[in-house]
């Protein structure tokens, strides 16, 4: 990595919540940053890239593919959003395509690296899987009341349609 995450850019990643200064400042020194022009691919689905992705300006545009193979926009991540936590915590290959609206830049953390600071740092390994399960679980309610709004539609309940 050529260039690493600004510290003070890192302390306000929802990941970092619980984090202390020092804590904060480890973690920046494992992370890359990566920088995405308008419409440039991150991830594509299928990609066996297991890196953990924070937008840290711009935005990224998730993109799934349906059963004929086309692209179909998800959800638009912004800025503090993560992406990836699903591969970085599984190790499995990636479930969507990320791909910059406008010009985009995101931290990147390596299962590798974010594994150099398990015995060194355990409790700072602690509060980011802390962090990451509060994410995933973010997710999945942001999700379950979308379905839930898609079957009051369907069904034409609760609400006016």
């Amino acid at each position: 990595m050529s260039e690493h995450a600004d510290y003070h850019r890192v302390c306000n990643i929802s990941v970092c919540a619980e984090l202390d200064d020092k804590e904060t400042k480890l973690l920046a020194e494992k992370m890359g940053v990566h920088h995405l022009k308008d419409g440039e691919v991150l991830v594509k689905e299928g990609d066996s890239d297991q890196s953990l992705y924070v937008v840290v300006s711009g935005k990224l545009a998730v993109y799934s593919n349906d059963v004929h193979g086309k692209d179909n926009l998800v959800y638009t991540m912004k800025e503090g959003e993560c992406a990836g936590t699903r591969a970085f915590v599984d190790r499995t290959p990636r479930k969507a395509t990320l791909r910059a609206v406008g010009n985009t830049t995101v931290y990147t953390l390596t299962p590798k690296d974010f594994e150099s600071l398990l015995d060194p740092h355990p409790r700072l390994v602690y509060k980011v899987m802390r962090a990451l399960f509060r994410v995933t679980h973010t997710n999945l309610m942001r999700m379950n009341q979308e379905t839930q709004q898609l079957s009051n539609y369907i069904n034409k309940t609760q609400g006016r349609y």
